[in-house]
């Protein structure tokens, strides 16, 4: 299944054998202090530039109802983001993992985009499209 929606992978999520524990990481755009000219442009057409996790968070499939409950969620954190990076974690013999067995694997994926490995994640922009990085 193509995902054409942020919505689209919760339907994927739920469908898999075993239970899923999704990790979530907000990050945020920013252009480097030290930029060329063509970087500022590419930047302010939307491309470019620095991604900084800003918060994170893990969640059992079923507590997701959809992207639009997950963005009201995060505004009530006060921090902004462009840009939210997915992944899923399976659970064992039909019992989903916990926060506590998921926090080193949410940590692990944080330090994985801050070094600018992101191919590994799905990553979704504000209104639920997926991103695609080139």
């Amino acid at each position: 299944m193509e995902l054409t929606h942020f919505n689209d992978f919760l339907t994927v999520a739920a469908q898999q054998t075993e239970p899923q524990h999704l990790l979530f990481v907000f990050a945020t755009a920013a252009l480097p202090a030290e930029h060329t000219d063509e970087e500022a442009r590419r930047f302010a057409e939307g491309q470019g530039g620095t991604l900084t996790p800003v918060m994170y968070v893990d969640k059992a499939q079923p507590e997701v109802a959809d992207f639009d409950s997950l963005v009201a969620e995060s505004k009530h954190t006060g921090r902004d983001w462009q840009i939210v990076f997915v992944a899923a974690l399976d659970g064992h013999r039909g019992q989903p993992l916990g926060s506590e067995a998921a926090q080193p694997a949410l940590e692990l994926m944080v330090k994985h985009i801050e070094n600018g490995q992101i191919e590994r994640f799905l990553a979704f922009d504000k209104t639920g499209r997926p991103v695609r990085f080139v």
